[in-house]
């Protein structure tokens, strides 16, 4: 009898043993930033993140949120590394290397044309928190806060207009079209003649964001 119990509690532990050996091992919590999908490849620190406007949709720099009088911009794209990616939930971090503005125009009486819309005091730091909704920050780097240039050819010649964002700009992102937009985000007018709006208000939708350093350019996802 005792031989009996003895094997059976033997073969009950080799079972718990072999059990153990078998199970699956616990999953590791996604990142912020993935790839591909929400359970993705987690984004790699050093990797280049780009997107050019979502498709039907312009960068605008306006005189009031909702308004279309200003400058609206038909080409505009970034490139930002990112810097750190923890697992979610968390924030991770990116630096924004360039961002460009092209084919615009404007809509404000007196100018004839825009000569150029320039980012200014680049790189900035780029705050991505997880989930979705005003879940972005941007903010300046060690050579100023956030801030754009616009330059207008008018009848009586060109007109410079520089604004700044002390306290930088909000943004939301969003898994559906993998897009990061930005809606009428305030800046002050720093120096530029009367025609130059006090305060202007940008708005632009980026997206698909890709992972550029990631074999295929996935799409990016936030967790």
């Amino acid at each position: 009898m005792r031989i009996r119990r003895t094997l059976a509690a033997a073969s009950l532990a080799a079972i718990a043993l072999t059990g153990a050996a078998v199970a699956p091992a616990q999953a590791d919590a996604a990142a912020v930033l993935t790839t591909g999908s929400a359970s993705g490849p987690a984004v790699s620190v050093g990797d280049t993140l780009t997107a050019s406007l979502a498709s039907g949709t312009a960068a605008t720099f306006t005189d009031g949120p909702g308004s279309s009088n200003g400058v609206s911009c038909a080409s505009s794209s970034f490139s930002a590394t990112v810097t750190s990616n923890p697992a979610a939930p968390g924030s991770a971090t990116e630096q924004l290397n360039s961002q460009s503005f092209d084919s615009c125009t404007s809509s404000v009486f007196g100018v004839m044309s825009v000569q150029s819309v320039t980012a200014t005091s680049l790189p900035y730091t780029n705050t991505v928190t997880s989930g979705s909704g005003n879940n972005v920050s941007l903010n300046g780097g060690t050579s100023g806060p956030v801030g754009i240039t616009v330059v207008l050819n008018t009848l009586l010649g060109s007109v410079e207009c520089d604004y700044q964002s002390p306290n930088g700009i909000s943004g939301s992102t969003s898994n559906s079209g993998n897009t990061i937009g930005f809606a009428n985000q305030p800046a002050n007018l720093v120096s530029g003649p009367g025609l130059c709006f006090s305060t202007g208000y940008f708005s632009a939708s980026y997206g698909p964001v890709t992972d550029t350093s990631a074999a295929g350019s996935p799409v990016l996802y936030v967790n």
